[in-house]
């Protein structure tokens, strides 16, 4: 069943090099929520995100997903995962096309160029999609990477300031489609510097401070 998902936190401390970020972080996310994470500048905000996706250990505390640790998942996880840092993650000389069909292939999903293309012109790069991404704006290399997120089943976002060089069609567009995926089933955890709001959604905080 697809409402059944949940992402627990229990009791998580970071660190970074001697610095303590956070402690005894305790929250928890279910299908169809979204929430921000807030703090100052270092407050932990991308390491909390990372400690999520299982590319950062805690210091303590554990990261469950429906119940069970994420250490302990194989890759199931991650296929049910879609994480987008504030780097694009894109390759310059590779076409929309290329990156996105190379993207999917690395999280294990086969999508066809038509897919592809459909995705790609979605998030508003019709006719971009065969160019090499060097030449393209940096609000529509930000719209190439928001794009692997339309390909696959994943039910959980993790978001570092998706929004960043996007003008304000793309904001729209964007908070269209986190509304799409709250409204299936998924869910969003995210960090921004700009407004981010999705019609008919409360947004939870959580302050890191």
């Amino acid at each position: 069943m697809q409402h059944a998902f949940k992402l627990d936190v229990v009791n998580l401390t970071c660190e970074r090099g001697d610095l303590s970020l956070f402690t005894g972080l305790s929250f928890e996310l279910a299908a169809g929520e979204l929430m921000q994470v807030q703090g100052a500048n270092g407050a932990g905000k991308t390491t909390l995100l990372r400690t999520l996706c299982g590319f950062i250990q805690p210091v303590e505390g554990v990261v469950k997903w429906n119940g069970q640790d994420i250490s302990e998942w194989d890759d199931g996880y991650h296929a049910q995962m879609c994480y987008l840092g504030h780097l694009n993650a894109i390759k310059d000389e590779l076409s929309a096309l290329e990156n996105l069909q190379m993207g999917a292939g690395l999280a294990g999903f086969k999508v066809s160029e038509q897919e592809a293309v459909n995705v790609l012109r979605r998030m508003g790069l019709r006719r971009k999609e065969h160019l090499p991404v060097r030449v393209l704006s940096q609000g529509q290399r930000r719209r190439v990477a928001l794009s692997r997120l339309l390909i696959g089943d994943a039910k959980l976002w993790i978001l570092d300031e998706p929004l960043t060089a996007l003008d304000v069609g793309a904001v729209a567009l964007m908070q269209e489609l986190i509304g799409e995926h709250l409204s299936n089933g998924g869910m969003t955890i995210f960090t921004t510097h700009q407004p981010l709001q999705v019609a008919g959604v409360q947004t939870r905080e959580l302050v890191l401070s």
